[in-house]
């Protein structure tokens, strides 16, 4: 039974009957570094030690080399990966955070959660939250990462993810508002990025959604393997972000919001139908939509060398300092 495979999403993982996962991308690790990479140093820190989690902290190296106490932008980052694969020291994310610290000079925080299915859905929520949580505790500068204390500005904190870590990103912001951080009534989160967020829901969001039916398939089935016990499947308000009359967006928490989409990616029209939902659902903030044309789902993190990807990097630093 253990090698019978009950669900195939090849070359990212299998899952076997016996409930056994295979991941077979995004389990390579790279160590942080206090050489700076890319003009950036980055170092591991532990935010739930029952658990034995933690987060990479990423540092422009000319502020951390600095005597002077220099304040700035907080980017709290979520990986993607379905909520199944990938982790926040993997090449790839270590690469996309260096540059984005690079071109926006900020501190970011890249958090590492546990993940479905040995963990499922909400555990992968729940932990972020955790971090959110731990990354609050230095709003005093008196908290137990020392680079957060001196360089963190607590007045521009930015939540951001891809895919399944933009899905997470949406909730918490909406979180971060509902269980008030702060003792008073401020938002906490400045603004949001979500880079090709994974939101899907049964049945297509407009007339323009054109659904692949392999690609579907795909998804909705990634979907049960991270959350088993939603009873609604992929119409679940969790991942049916857009299409739930549950998803009250209304009551996100930060005063700005940016979506990237990319226009062969399969989930393409559900974070443009975000974007317009947000829109008219009386959020007081300002929303942007970036489309980058003819690329497909984390193009970026893909082949981060390209010109495109690039333009991905600009315009996250561009949000963040503007």
């Amino acid at each position: 039974m253990d090698s019978e495979v009950a669900f195939d999403k090849s070359p990212y993982y299998r899952v076997y009957k016996s409930g056994r996962i295979e991941r077979l991308l995004g389990e390579t690790t790279v160590p942080p570094s206090l050489t700076p990479q890319n003009g950036v140093v980055s170092k591991d820190v532990v935010y739930s030690p029952e658990r034995n989690l933690s987060v990479r902290v990423y540092l422009p190296y000319k502020v951390s080399s600095d005597f002077t106490v220099k304040k700035l932008p907080i980017l709290i980052y979520f990986h993607g990966g379905g909520f199944i694969i990938e982790t926040a020291f993997s090449p790839t994310y270590h690469t996309f955070l260096t540059s984005a610290v690079a071109a926006a000079n900020c501190l970011a925080i890249s958090v590492d959660y546990r993940r479905a299915p040995e963990f499922p859905i909400p555990v992968p929520y729940e932990d972020s939250w955790d971090s959110i949580k731990w990354v609050f505790t230095h709003i005093t500068g008196t908290g137990p990462e020392t680079w957060i204390n001196k360089h963190g500005d607590f007045e521009k904190v930015f939540l951001a993810g891809d895919s399944a870590g933009g899905n997470i990103a949406h909730h918490l912001t909406i979180r971060a508002k509902e269980e008030r951080l702060c003792s008073d009534d401020s938002l906490i989160i400045s603004g949001m990025i979500l880079i090709h967020p994974y939101f899907w829901g049964k049945t297509p969001i407009d007339e323009f959604e054109v659904r692949d039916v392999i690609k579907s398939q795909m998804i909705e089935g990634s979907w049960r393997i991270a959350s088993p016990n939603s009873k609604d499947g992929v119409d679940d308000p969790l991942i049916n972000v857009v299409g739930s009359e549950d998803s009250v967006l209304s009551e996100l928490g930060c005063g700005k919001v940016l979506v990237m989409v990319a226009g062969d990616d399969q989930l393409y029209r559900q974070g443009w139908c975000y974007g317009e939902k947000l829109k008219k659902s009386g959020w007081e903030g300002e929303v942007e939509v970036m489309e980058t044309k003819d690329e497909n789902h984390v193009f970026h993190l893909r082949d981060p060398k390209s010109d495109n990807a690039r333009q991905v990097v600009l315009k996250l630093a561009e949000f963040i300092n503007n």
